[in-house]
């Protein structure tokens, strides 16, 4: 019986190592290329403006941030000069996303709709003048239309009159909003 034991804990001590071996290259094979690019540069993060919550170059919903290649990487200029960078310099500019806001806030939204919503001043805070008075002369649609109201906002599919997006925190809880378009790629799914 002892035996027995001693050859399931030998077993044990042994897949223990080679599942943990597996887990890590699963793991690794599913970031794919992220793993290369991690290896090779690394970017700042963007430095946020406090008002809009927005990185402060943001420029046609597109903000630059400096990236660093790791040390002793080596790049050939277009002149044929071969320049090895030490990690301390910048070496390029990466784009990244950013939203084009104009002042109005998530957080005042939700909480007008939530409790002044029966008199409109939500839609009256978000430029909607003409369905504020409508809310504030029908009492919010008898409260249905309050309670609608509240639902499409707080799901920031109600947003602001002029077309841009709600001041939320940088780090906060976005809506990225997905879209078929020409540029979508459909991956295919291949037979067994």
């Amino acid at each position: 019986m002892a035996l027995h034991w001693r050859s399931l804990l030998r077993f044990r001590s042994t897949t223990r190592p080679l599942i943990i071996f597996t887990f890590c290259l699963t793991v690794i094979h599913s970031l794919g290329n992220d793993v290369d690019n991690l290896l090779m540069y690394m970017c700042k993060e963007p430095k946020i403006d406090d008002a809009t919550q927005e990185p402060e170059n943001c420029k046609d919903r597109l903000a630059w941030v400096e990236c660093l290649p790791a040390p002793n990487i080596s790049c050939r200029l277009s002149n044929g000069t071969q320049f090895k960078f030490s990690g301390e310099e910048v070496g390029f500019n990466k784009s990244i996303p950013c939203r084009n806001v104009s002042g109005y806030s998530y957080k005042v939204a939700v909480a007008l709709s939530l409790f002044l919503g029966w008199i409109g001043a939500d839609r009256f805070y978000l430029g909607y003048p003409a369905l504020g008075l409508l809310k504030f002369c029908t009492v919010g649609f008898c409260g249905i239309g309050s309670l609608v109201d509240f639902m499409l906002i707080s799901m920031q599919i109600v947003g602001p009159s002029d077309g841009s997006d709600y001041i939320v925190d940088y780090y906060g809880a976005r809506l990225t909003r997905l879209s078929i378009t020409n540029e979508t790629y459909r991956r295919t799914q291949l037979s067994p």
